[in-house]
């Protein structure tokens, strides 16, 4: 995500509680949040792919996804 949308991110939610939002700008707010929090979940998801656990023992395992 580009440092100016979390900065407007920032920037919204520090008017929030200053002194409100108009329904535009909390509507804007939604949508930069939900794209904030699918570039963590993405950005997590590549991290966790590249992680290996290594025992004690010296054996080494690739992290896997759970099945739900």
């Amino acid at each position: 995500m580009e440092q100016s949308k979390i900065d407007r991110i920032n920037f919204l939610a520090r008017k929030s509680k200053a002194e409100g939002l108009s329904e535009e700008e909390k509507a804007e707010q939604a949508v930069l949040r939900r794209e904030y929090i699918e570039s963590y979940k993405r950005s997590l998801e590549i991290q966790l792919n590249n992680t290996t656990i290594l025992y004690p023992d010296g054996s080494k395992k690739k992290v896997t996804k759970k099945d739900s």
